[in-house]
């Protein structure tokens, strides 16, 4: 697995799924392989799984008992508010994969707060939760959520952001998410080609203690260097994933470094909080070449309004391999430690045509 193996270990997702790949090897579906799908669907598509397998109800925290998902009730955790598109898709899916399945679903939101996402678990699982798909806020800080889970033995399986300090099979079930290292790499590609490998760079971090963030910085930077590029990085700062401080900050770097001619925007939120802050500029489509990590219809149409040029693709879409694993863990085959779903690319070349796929 070539795209994995030179990575070293940290304890951060993409890092921490190379020393995986390694170790424990690496799964592929069939049609799958090391290129991102360009395909016109929409869903998830697993890439690769990583780590251990097979995860049962038998090895999973000492045990714990089987059922039947039809009959008992599962519930959902999000974190953060539904403000934006990758959220509120998020939800949708894992809603409509629930009525689809037949599956009693209860749902909370923790409105991007750590302890009520905590009291939002303990709820579910005292109003008779019998399994949990979690969409974590932080990737640490959890602990008390899931020592409920495990005294009440109900399995939890976490989505997007990985519990970088816990342990698949036993703290919860496994992970479904990106490779955000190679979706920080994927964006320092279309940035240099963008810009011709030339000019300053500002990066729009996301949150702070998400390993999500701390990997998109890192495959960034670890290519640019990787590449001996000339682009400069000469300023970043967290713009929180949301639109409103992408825009603020975006207009504190380009005053404060006039010579910025690049951004790389943690996300798709904050990329069009820098598109309005450059109107606000009075600066024209295409004088700070802007690649963003998402894949929104807001940002791709952002591309095809000259705003954006390059898209990574990140899908929210979860609801059917979430269901999909909870249904492996009860019916024996068992669950990876991680499942890496394939994300897409949109371009000036394919936005148009891809617009309908976006979210």
């Amino acid at each position: 697995m070539p795209r994995f193996q030179h990575f070293a270990r940290h304890a951060t997702a993409g890092s921490a799924l190379a020393a995986l790949l390694i170790a424990g090897g690496c799964t592929k579906t069939a049609g799958g392989g090391d290129t991102p799908s360009t395909g016109n669907s929409a869903a998830q598509q697993v890439q690769a799984t990583a780590g251990a397998s097979g995860c049962t109800p038998e090895k999973y925290n000492g045990g714990v008992p089987k059922l039947d998902l039809k009959t008992a009730t599962v519930g959902f955790a999000q974190s953060e508010k539904e403000a934006n598109p990758f959220r509120i898709t998020e939800t949708q899916s894992i809603k409509e994969e629930a009525a689809k399945r037949g599956i009693k679903l209860i749902t909370t939101n923790a409105q991007s707060d750590l302890n009520k996402e905590i009291a939002d678990i303990q709820g579910m699982i005292a109003q008779g939760a019998k399994a949990l798909i979690i969409s974590p806020l932080n990737s640490e800080g959890l602990d008390p959520a899931l020592k409920a889970a495990q005294d009440a033995k109900v399995p939890v399986m976490t989505i997007d952001r990985l519990l970088t300090t816990k342990t698949a099979c036993k703290d919860y079930l496994g992970w479904i998410g990106s490779d955000f290292v190679v979706q920080g790499q994927r964006a320092a590609d279309a940035l240099m080609t963008a810009t011709g490998d030339q000019g300053e760079v500002a990066i729009l971090l996301g949150a702070s203690g998400v390993n999500v963030t701390v990997d998109r910085t890192k495959g960034f930077k670890d290519q640019l260097a990787a590449k001996n590029s000339k682009l400069k990085v000469v300023a970043e700062q967290t713009g929180d994933f949301t639109r409103e401080k992408g825009q603020k900050v975006t207009e504190q770097l380009i005053s404060a470094n006039p010579g910025i001619t690049a951004i790389y925007a943690e996300n798709d939120e904050m990329a069009l909080g820098a598109v309005a802050a450059l109107k606000g500029a009075n600066k024209k489509p295409g004088d700070v070449k802007i690649v963003t990590i998402d894949g929104t219809k807001g940002a791709v149409q952002g591309i095809l309004d000259g705003w954006i040029d390059g898209v990574i693709e990140s899908n929210p879409r979860f609801g059917p391999l979430a269901f999909q694993a909870l249904e492996d863990f009860y019916g024996g085959t068992g669950v990876a430690e991680k499942t890496i779903i394939s994300d897409k690319e949109y371009t000036k070349e394919n936005a148009k045509s891809e617009l309908a796929n976006a979210y």
